[in-house]
């Protein structure tokens, strides 16, 4: 029982990291973050790149800590599980190639192609306020994952009063899955 449950344990770690783990965004902000979310490959060449096909809106303060954090496992899994659900991605395989795919489409799927290819590596965003629905002045960029030669953006960012920031990174867990965090301040 124990090499069966190892087994299981270990095919389901590896599908998980096949899209190169999971997309955590953390707003700590009082601003709505209305973005997009990038994946590509970085073995080189940069295709596939994968983005968001709608822009992603998360509300002020949605963070881990209180349980409201934009949370993407994969392509197709967070559509169910997230609770900013992405209904279909952008995907492009060369540079004069994009296709739009929904999210339960077959080549999105944890284990795939394109998950095996891709991993989560820039954000590009405004913040608004939520009460006016007004553009924050300064406050929109893009990040980049460091080491990322498709996107060349830094991985930290501040705006030009200093009040706010932005930054992206990833973390390993124990258990060797990646984590890629978009950090909003």
């Amino acid at each position: 029982m124990k090499k069966i449950l190892t087994i299981v344990g270990i095919t389901i770690a590896s599908l998980v990291y096949s899209q190169g783990g999971t997309m955590i965004v953390n707003n700590y902000t009082p601003y709505e973050y209305r973005g997009a979310l990038i994946a590509n490959n970085f073995s080189g060449g940069c295709y596939p790149i994968i983005g968001t096909n709608a822009g992603v809106i998360i509300p002020p303060d949605s963070h881990t800590g209180n349980g409201n954090a934009l949370i993407y496992t994969n392509y197709r899994d967070q559509y169910t599980t997230s609770l900013y659900p992405m209904p279909s991605w952008t995907v492009s395989l060369a540079a004069n190639s994009n296709s739009i795919r929904p999210w339960n489409h077959g080549s999105l799927i944890p284990g795939g192609t394109l998950s095996n290819n891709t991993k989560w590596s820039a954000s590009k965003f405004e913040m608004y306020d939520p009460a006016t629905s007004a553009y924050v002045p300064g406050f929109n960029t893009t990040v980049s994952l460091a080491g990322n030669s498709c996107y060349m953006a830094p991985d930290y960012f501040v705006t030009p009063s200093g009040a706010n920031s932005a930054e992206i990174f990833t973390i390993t867990t124990s258990t060797g899955l990646v984590e890629t965090y978009l950090q909003l301040y």
